[in-house]
């Protein structure tokens, strides 16, 4: 804590001082400043994650209006028209607010002395506009060696399409992950959340953590290019090497599994559906068991999975006929107990009201507004990192932070 105790003053932790519990608990990051000049979703999760972890986060903000994903985003109509939309709070928590005007002298000085106590510095604003603010990477690394300065775009650097702005749904479509998905009577279907944002959230804070772990060792600062598109490509990467290695187009497959095993895919029971994974000879031993289908077991024509896949009609044809005479939640149990891949297609809503996401700590209840948001799908050493105060209003740290860079207080 030596670093934070220089540069955060009392007067500055105004906010923090409810965070001791968290505190006193394994935080990696604890030692570290990050000034977050993001907007939207991705940008913003990504500092939400390092903040996480210990990190002090400072949002920049126009002194304007500020991030728009303030105003948009979810079905709290009255929490957008105020400035905090879901959308917003989602990854807003664990912030101070700093609104600037960054076309002025006065708010380009304070952005050059906050940048001169930082560590991290994450944008995922266009290119040109970096450079229009003369905040791009090369003018700020070359003011600020030992800065991490972390970009986040659509579809990376160094290409013609630097500067076509992206969202979510672009990169989706772009990708191929859209036209993998749905059905060959749907068409090219959307997924359902804003998986590229928070995966490319994900991959941005990965190598931020990379980049201070070389820091530690050189004591130089880097730049980190982060493409959403190839975000997307990473998630799809056992396909893309298929495709590259046998020229094979993926095709929609619905609710087929990606491993196209006999036995891998979604099944109607009573009440419901299950899915099942059964991949790996084991798993059908345990299936054929689990249902009381040890015939299955010497039937030639299911054998192994060759067989089984030369013959998969009638497989799946009789896997149906057992699995339909089921209530889904008590076969879920059955097959789960036997060491079948399975799990019963629920809501979101039954997902967060199980037994599993209560017991893990996963969502964080604000003490002080009660909201609950999602946190890291990770623990170190049994810990769950939680934020350490309430997303902020625009500007709302604007005076306090200002009198800490200027000695003030």
């Amino acid at each position: 804590m030596r670093i934070l105790n220089r540069i955060f003053p009392k007067v500055f932790v105004k906010k923090t001082e409810q965070k001791t519990d968290v505190m006193s608990r394994l935080s990696p990051f604890d030692d570290i400043l990050v000034v977050d000049f993001t907007h939207v979703l991705a940008g913003p999760a990504c500092s939400y994650y390092l903040g996480l972890l210990g990190a002090r986060i400072i949002k920049i903000e126009s002194d304007q209006k500020g991030d728009g994903i303030r105003y948009r985003g979810g079905t709290d109509k009255q929490a957008a028209t105020e400035g905090m939309s879901t959308a917003y709070l989602t990854q807003g928590a664990g912030k101070q607010a700093l609104a600037l005007d960054l076309t002025t002298a006065r708010g380009r000085e304070i952005m050059e002395r906050l940048l001169s106590k930082a560590d991290v510095f994450v944008e995922n604003h266009l290119p040109e506009t970096m450079k229009r603010l003369n905040l791009d990477e090369q003018t700020v690394t070359a003011l600020h060696p030992h800065l991490i300065y972390c970009s986040l775009t659509g579809y990376g650097r160094g290409d013609a399409q630097g500067n076509v702005p992206a969202y979510d749904v672009n990169i989706q479509a772009a990708s191929g992950l859209m036209d993998m998905t749905g059905t060959a009577e749907t068409g090219p279907t959307r997924t359902g959340a804003p998986i590229l944002d928070y995966s490319t959230a994900l991959s941005a804070a990965f190598a931020v953590s990379s980049a201070l772990f070389q820091r530690g060792r050189t004591g130089q600062g880097s730049f980190i290019d982060v493409s959403m598109l190839e975000t997307a490509l990473t998630l799809m990467s056992s396909t893309v090497t298929d495709y590259l290695k046998t020229g094979n187009e993926p095709k929609r497959r619905g609710n087929l599994a990606n491993s196209r095993s006999p036995g891998a895919g979604n099944f109607p029971c009573q009440r419901g559906i299950i899915s099942l994974g059964v991949n790996e000879e084991q798993h059908f031993r345990n299936l054929a068991k689990a249902l009381g289908r040890e015939d299955w077991l010497r039937d030639p024509r299911y054998a192994d999975r060759q067989q089984r896949q030369a013959h998969i009609d009638q497989f799946v044809s009789e896997l149906e006929a057992e699995l339909i005479k089921y209530d889904v939640a008590e076969v879920e149990v059955v097959l789960q107990q036997h060491g079948v891949p399975a799990a019963r297609v629920r809501t979101m809503k039954e997902c967060l009201d199980s037994e599993q996401i209560a017991q893990r700590n996963y969502i964080h209840s604000d003490p002080v507004t009660g909201l609950k948001t999602p946190g890291l799908p990770f623990r170190i050493d049994g810990e769950a990192f939680i934020p350490s105060s309430p997303a902020p209003r625009h500007g709302e740290d604007t005076d306090d932070i200002i009198k800490w860079l200027y000695g003030e207080n």
